[in-house]
C-alpha cells in the first residue's frame, strides 16, 4: 500500500507537478478503492475538481500554497465518495416534507400521525409518500381506507408501504380517481376487496397502483426543485457524491438540469428512465446526447415482478403463507423481451427490478438471448435487487457479465419476517452477496431510497454484519452471505462508477480522477464490526468543493 501512496504522485503532466492544491486533506487513514485491502495513513491534494496526488504529509506539502485549504481528517478515514446505486432520488426530497410512518409501530400511532398531518394542509391536498411498514404490527394486519377516513376525509390520502409495492388509498381519494367496486384488476396489479361487500380496502398493488396514482396532480416544476434540493442536503449529509436514480421521469431530468445550471447541483445523477419509452430515450440521445458529467440519462429501467413484503415477487414455488400463490409478473415475459431487445439494438443500458427467483431466471435468460443475438459488447446489464436467487442462477451473473445492483440494508429488514413467506430452503441463497462475489458477480450497492434509509454507512454495516433490525440474529442472517469492510465499500464506490460506465472518473481516489471524497469520523476497518453503524461523515467534497462540514 505505500507503494500505492508513492505513485499517486507521478503527475499526469509538467504543469501538474507545480499546481498548488485548492484543498489538502491531512491527518487521516486513506482508502484508494483499488483493492478491498485496509487503507494507510496519508494525505490526498486536490486542484481544479480533480485529484491532484496522493502521499505522505512530506510528499503532498510541495503543492501547499497561500491559498490551500487544509482540512484535518483526526484520524478519519478518507476514501471515495459513495455512489448510491440505487434511489429514487427526488421522491425522498418529497419524503422528507411529508408525513413518516416508517416506524409507526401500531395501527393507532400509523391512524394518530395522518390525523395530525392531515390539519396542516388545506382541504384537497394530497397526503402521499408515508412509508408504512405493517410487519411492526402485531399480527401484520393490512390497514383499511376505514382506518383514515374519518380523520382525513378533506383530503385524497395514498400512502405507500415502505416497499413501494402497495399503497392505501383512502375513501377520498378512491372517488376523485373514480374507483368504485366495478373497477377491474389491471393485468400485474392486484386490488385487496372486502369478502363480504366486494368493494376496494383501499390497498392497490404493483400496476394497480396507477388507478390512483393518475389522479394525483403532478408536482409544479417549483415544487419538484424543491424536493430536489431537500434530497440533495440530505444526501451530501450522508456523504452520498452520485446516485443511480431510477425510474425517473423526464420531469426529474429537467429538474436537476435546472439545479445544474444554477449551481447548485452537488451530487452527480445518471437517471433511467420507464423501459417501455426506449424509443423517446434513444430519439433523445442521438439528438442531444446523454448528457454531462453531473447529469446524464444513464439508460432504462424497468419491472419484472413486485416485492416479497407486498407478496406480489415471483416465485417459481408458492409462497409458504399462501398456498398455490406465486405472485406475479408486472409485465407479461413477451413483453419484457421486445423492450430489452429494443432497447440494446439502441445502444441503451437496461436496468431491469427483479425480486422473485422467478423473475430473476426470465430477466437472466433475456439478458442472454439479447446479448447472443445482438453480438458482444459492453452493455453492462443491471438487475434490480436480485434478492431471491436459485443456487444455479447465481453464478449466470459472472458468466453473463450481469450487474448485481442490491441493497444490503433490505437484508437486515426483511430478514425480520422473509422466511415465514418463502421458507427455510430459500432463504439461504437470499441476498447472497458472498456468493455473487464469489461466482465472478460484480456488485453495486444502494439503498432504494425511500424504500430504505439513504445512509450507505448503514449499508456497509448490513452486509458486514446481516444483522436484523429486531436483533434476534447478532451473529448474522444467513451469515455464510456476510462480506468484508472493504468489500462493501468497492461495492458503494467503484462497484457502483462501473455501474453507470463511470470507472475512470470516480469510484477511486487516482490522480486525474474527479475529486469526489468523503472523510469518516473513524476507520471502518479498525472498529468491531457491530459498531460500523455508529461512524459519521465529517466532510464531504464534490468536485473538489466542499459541500458538507459536520
Amino acid at each position: 500500500m505505500r507503494r500505492r501512496l508513492s505513485l499517486g504522485l507521478l503527475c499526469l503532466t509538467v504543469a501538474a507537478c507545480s499546481r498548488k492544491a485548492d484543498i489538502i486533506i491531512a491527518g487521516g487513514m486513506v482508502w484508494t478503492g483499488l483493492s478491498t485491502g485496509a487503507p494507510q495513513r496519508g494525505t490526498v491534494a486536490l486542484a481544479d475538481g480533480r485529484i491532484l496526488a496522493i502521499g505522505d504529509d512530506a510528499q503532498i506539502g510541495r503543492y501547499a500554497g497561500p491559498k490551500t485549504q487544509v482540512i484535518q481528517a483526526g484520524g478519519g478515514l478518507v476514501l471515495p465518495g459513495f455512489t448510491d446505486g440505487h434511489t429514487h432520488f427526488i421522491d425522498g426530497g418529497f419524503q422528507l416534507a411529508s408525513v413518516s410512518l416508517r416506524d409507526a409501530a401500531t395501527p393507532q400511532e400509523f391512524i394518530r400521525r395522518l390525523k395530525e398531518y392531515a390539519k396542516t394542509l388545506k382541504a384537497g391536498e394530497w397526503i402521499t409518500g408515508g412509508d408504512w411498514d405493517h410487519t411492526l404490527w402485531a399480527g401484520q394486519p393490512l390497514p383499511r381506507h376505514e382506518w383514515i377516513d374519518s380523520v382525513t376525509s378533506s383530503n385524497p390520502v395514498f400512502v405507500s408501504r415502505v416497499d413501494g409495492h402497495e399503497a392505501l388509498a383512502n375513501a377520498a381519494a378512491m372517488r376523485v380517481a373514480a374507483v368504485t367496486q366495478d373497477t377491474p384488476t389491471p393485468s400485474g396489479g392486484e386490488i385487496l376487496r372486502d369478502a363480504r361487500t366486494g368493494g376496494p380496502t383501499g390497498i392497490f398493488k404493483d400496476r394497480a397502483l396507477d388507478l390512483i396514482g393518475r389522479a394525483i396532480p403532478d408536482p409544479s416544476p417549483a415544487q419538484r426543485d424543491s424536493a430536489l434540493a431537500r434530497a440533495l442536503a440530505y444526501a451530501a449529509s450522508l456523504g452520498v457524491t452520485a446516485t443511480s436514480h431510477v425510474s425517473a421521469s423526464w420531469a426529474d431530468l429537467a429538474s436537476y438540469r435546472r439545479i445544474e445550471r444554477a449551481g447548485r447541483l452537488t451530487v452527480r445523477a445518471a437517471l433511467y428512465l420507464p423501459l417501455d419509452s426506449w424509443r423517446a430515450v434513444a430519439e433523445t440521445v442521438s439528438r442531444s446526447n446523454r448528457g454531462d458529467d453531473w447529469v446524464k440519462i444513464g439508460g432504462l429501467k424497468g419491472y419484472m415482478d413486485g416485492s416479497a413484503g407486498s407478496r406480489t415477487a415471483y416465485f417459481f414455488e408458492p409462497y409458504s403463507d399462501s398456498a398455490g400463490y406465486h405472485g406475479l409478473l408486472q409485465h407479461p415475459e413477451a413483453d419484457m423481451r421486445r423492450w430489452i431487445g429494443s432497447a440494446d439494438s439502441a445502444g441503451l443500458q437496461v436496468a431491469v427490478h427483479a425480486i422473485g427467483d422467478h423473475a430473476n431466471a426470465i430477466l437472466l435468460s433475456i439478458y442472454d438471448s439479447v446479448a447472443r443475438a445482438h453480438g458482444a459488447r459492453d452493455r453492462r446489464f443491471r438487475v434490480e435487487h436480485a434478492q431471491h436467487l436459485r443456487p444455479q442462477d447465481i453464478p449466470l451473473f459472472g458468466k453473463l457479465g450481469v450487474i448485481a445492483s442490491v441493497q444490503p440494508y433490505h437484508a437486515i429488514d426483511d430478514g425480520r419476517w422473509v422466511e415465514r413467506r418463502i421458507g427455510p430452503v430459500r432463504i439461504k441463497t437470499t441476498y447472497p452477496f458472498r456468493t455473487l462475489l464469489d461466482t465472478g458477480g460484480r456488485l453495486a450497492f444502494g439503498s432504494d431510497w425511500t424504500v430504505a434509509p439513504l445512509d450507505p454507512i448503514l449499508g456497509v454495516y448490513a452486509a458486514v454484519t446481516r444483522r436484523t433490525l429486531d436483533g434476534r440474529n447478532p451473529d448474522g442472517w444467513v451469515p455464510e452471505q456476510k462480506i468484508s469492510v472493504g468489500e462493501a465499500l468497492r461495492a458503494y464506490t467503484a462497484g457502483n462508477a462501473y455501474a453507470t460506465f463511470d470507472e475512470a472518473k470516480r469510484g477511486t481516489l487516482a490522480p486525474g480522477g474527479d475529486a469526489d471524497l468523503v472523510v469518516l469520523d473513524r476507520d471502518l476497518f479498525t472498529i468491531p464490526p457491530d459498531s460500523l453503524d455508529r461512524a459519521r461523515v465529517r466532510y464531504t467534497i464534490v468536485g473538489g468543493r466542499v459541500v458538507y462540514r459536520r
